[in-house]
């Protein structure tokens, strides 16, 4: 009878916790239906009449408010959506249409603006219209840079001159770079300031001194076979020929020794030699841009055809030359009496065997000490420098 009831008491004991627990959870819902009960009859004030299907209708539609958040919460909502809107305003850029400018537009990074051209092709089409006027390498056109240069190639009218580029700042005020605009203003040539960053691009890094000018190349001149047997009706004429020099700053120094020192013709094998570049114009202080440097595909047949209209063929050994068949005399007891034609070989090998063996002189440079071995030679403008001086001077010297 004990255990009976033991059992039993354990039975009620249970019910009654789990009635317990049931009432605590309806407590907490009517809590909630209460408290928002109160607010809705704030906001909407019902009927002073008591309906208990009214209530029930309410209690009904509090159940499903509560369901989706209370009515009281939205505006909190809508102030918490609009504050998060702003932040992402904040931390992701705006990609921009067409024509609209920003204050920090600077600031959208390369791989976006990139994203928003591809969005916008008119807008990237003008982009590109102004890179490639920045960066001038396209067409037919060459950038040459440099002071004298850019206002020899604007004198001299051998060049079709397309833009000036002039670097922005207080550089372009100086009277070199004034001139060189006003030359290029007079010709109809459009001029245009830009940064150093921009012309350090258009010359490669080379030095350009502020100015570029974008114009049209200059090639090797076709191969003539009219040449007068007098320069200037008194002296001999003197040509420079050049075989395969391909360094640019050794041929644009060269052709600045052979114009200031009165050279008649400048010529050079196409094959295996330099281009007429802007790097050759700038070495050679715009000395390119005024006189003419003719090519010539087979160097071996013009000089034939010279010797056999009286030319004498010179060409050009070390200071510790083998000995050949063919004479050798130092450059300073030469004497030029009659046309000339000075050969000059290309870095490194000097003359192909070919041009030797048409050449009735081969001239020397003597050195001043003993040489070491290895340095026994002079590099290729300087020893032209030289050797042209001295013909030069043989053939004043014999005219007078």
């Amino acid at each position: 009878m004990w255990v009976f009831s033991m059992a039993h008491q354990h039975k009620l004991l249970l019910g009654w916790t789990r009635s317990l627990h049931k009432r605590a959870s309806i407590s907490r819902v009517d809590s909630q239906f209460a408290s928002h009960h109160v607010s809705a009859s704030l906001l909407c004030p019902a009927d002073s009449s008591f309906d208990p299907e009214g209530k029930r209708r309410r209690r009904v539609s509090s159940t499903s408010s509560i369901q989706r958040k209370p009515v009281v919460s939205e505006g909190w909502q809508k102030q918490q959506r609009s504050g998060q809107s702003k932040t992402w305003k904040k931390e992701i850029p705006e990609l921009q249409k067409p024509n609209q400018r920003r204050e920090g537009d600077s600031r959208v990074s390369s791989e976006l603006r990139r994203l928003s051209l591809d969005d916008f092709p008119a807008e990237k089409e003008r982009m590109v219209g102004q890179k490639s006027t920045l960066h001038p390498r396209e067409d037919h056109y060459e950038v040459v840079f440099g002071i004298a240069p850019c206002l020899l190639a604007l004198t001299q009218g051998r060049r079709m001159a397309r833009k000036l580029f002039v670097k922005d700042g207080e550089a372009s005020d100086r009277a070199s770079v004034l001139k060189v605009c006003e030359e290029a203003h007079g010709r109809g040539v459009q001029v245009q300031r830009v940064s150093k960053k921009d012309l350090d691009k258009m010359s490669s890094g080379r030095v350009h001194q502020g100015v570029c000018l974008q114009a049209s190349p200059l090639g090797y001149l076709a191969a003539e076979d009219r040449d007068s047997a007098v320069s200037n009706g008194r002296d001999p004429p003197l040509w420079l020929v050049l075989e395969r020099v391909q360094d640019p700053m050794n041929l644009g120094a060269i052709l600045r020794s052979a114009y200031f020192l009165g050279v008649d013709r400048v010529a050079s094998s196409l094959r295996h030699s330099c281009p007429l570049s802007p790097v050759v114009s700038k070495a050679s202080s715009g000395v390119m841009e005024v006189i003419g440097v003719y090519g010539y595909e087979n160097l071996e047949d013009m000089l034939k055809l010279k010797v056999a209209r009286g030319w004498q063929v010179v060409g050009t050994v070390g200071a510790e030359a083998a000995e050949t068949r063919i004479p050798v005399t130092q450059c300073s007891d030469f004497q030029m009496t009659k046309p000339t034609v000075l050969l000059m070989g290309g870095e490194g090998e000097g003359l192909s065997q070919q041009l030797l063996s048409l050449c009735q002189t081969l001239l020397t440079i003597p050195a001043g000490r003993e040489l070491f071995p290895g340095v026994e030679s002079l590099n290729v403008s300087v020893a032209s420098g030289i050797l042209l001086h001295a013909l030069l001077s043989s053939r004043r010297s014999t005219g007078r």
